[in-house]
């Protein structure tokens, strides 16, 4: 995608911090909160900012409460918004209106997980939908939930061709992961190392799916005054969108499209930009399948054609379309909930500090988040002068 300019004059909010927590991976050593408390104070130091200057605290999974408590801040507006991990690139969302309206002027975005060393969780609520209507008839977990909706498109579009598509996302995306000393997996994949990979649940392979790692990630949201005495150059938010249109993979009204259909358009729209302004895209990568489903429910091409729009290595280095540069949640992190790390790489992007996997001469971003199972969505557009 060649870089083109962003059209849109509005440049009255940025992110002007962005950082992930101290280590990332497998760290027993270390909690979710101070994932969060880690995640932080390394983007409010990116910023030149303190805890001190923190009047919005935003957070998903741990309430403000916990969050505020442990980080010593006490927030003039709170907003525990907590939609799966599209939750973070809707919080900027919510810091725009709140910032806009006055409720406060520095929002803190912050999150951690504990995800791969974390002890056993809390036992589901038995009195959820789900737990009455899914998990008996063996709807459990993720991959699961996933793997049904990827079945339906593979029926409707052709299994040999959407299986060939989600080999050509996972094999991209560990070349990006290669390139950043971040991330997760250092092991160099071949397609023929994905095909004879593992089943998970059928038709995912082990490479089809995201890591489960111990991270996290903060950004930070601001004003234009108060972006302007900040230590690096402003990422401006240009526009965003956000919807949800069901809980359960049983419930989605239709499996081969998401709510990215109404929450990208929104984006885009009030970025005053269309799809051909955007040089570098950030995808929530939970499954191989949610790349290809979000790029159709984005616009970036037709429904049933994200096999074909992604062919030949398009989305690697070097490729036409630069889409999850860091590595993303299957090959660099993904400690439960992603969507704060698309944030981070897109600014990280934007700023020309990717180092070996920068993209040349971009200017703009699009980010979009996904939580529960293909429920909700959070799109951002991103760009700098």
């Amino acid at each position: 995608m060649p870089a083109r300019r962003a059209t849109r004059k509005d440049r009255s909010i940025a992110i002007v911090g962005a950082a992930e927590s101290d280590e990332l991976g497998l760290v027993p050593n270390k909690s979710s909160l101070q994932h969060h408390a880690e995640a932080a104070y390394n983007a409010l130091d990116d910023a030149g900012l303190s805890k001190k200057d923190v009047d919005g605290l935003f957070t998903a999974g741990f309430s403000t409460l916990v969050a505020g408590e442990y980080l010593g801040i006490q927030p003039t507006f709170t907003d525990s918004t907590s939609v799966g991990g599209s939750s973070f690139v809707i919080h900027v969302a919510h810091a725009i209106a709140a910032i806009q309206a006055g409720y406060c002027e520095v929002a803190l975005v912050t999150h951690g997980q504990a995800g791969r060393s974390r002890r056993a969780p809390a036992p589901p609520d038995q009195n959820l939908p789900n737990q009455e209507y899914e998990v008996p008839f063996g709807i459990i977990g993720p991959p699961v939930s996933y793997s049904l909706a990827c079945t339906r498109y593979m029926h409707q579009y052709g299994e040999e061709r959407t299986r060939q598509g989600m080999a050509e996302v996972a094999v991209a995306t560990r070349k990006w992961a290669l390139k950043n000393p971040k991330a997760f997996m250092k092991d160099p994949m071949t397609f023929d190392d994905y095909h004879s990979s593992r089943w998970v649940s059928w038709p995912f392979h082990l490479p089809d799916c995201c890591l489960v790692t111990d991270a996290g990630a903060a950004v930070v949201v601001t004003t234009a005054e108060r972006a302007a005495a900040c230590r690096k150059k402003p990422v401006w938010v240009l526009g965003a969108g956000e919807s949800h249109d069901h809980s359960q993979i049983s419930t989605m009204p239709d499996l081969t499209i998401t709510p990215a259909a109404v929450s990208g358009r929104r984006a885009l729209d009030r970025a005053g930009l269309t799809h051909k302004d955007i040089n570098h895209v950030m995808i929530y990568d939970s499954f191989t399948y949610t790349v290809l489903v979000t790029l159709e429910s984005l616009g970036f091409c037709g429904r049933g054609e994200a096999p074909d729009f992604v062919k030949g290595q398009r989305t690697a280095p070097g490729g036409a379309f630069p889409l999850n540069t860091s590595g993303g949640g299957l090959s660099y992190t993904h400690p439960g909930m992603y969507g704060i790390f698309l944030l981070v790489e897109a600014v990280r992007q934007l700023r020309g500090e990717a180092g070996d996997r920068q993209v040349p001469g971009i200017k703009t971003s699009l980010v979009n988040g996904t939580g529960g199972s293909l429920s909700s969505t959070g799109t951002v557009v991103l760009a700098v002068e």
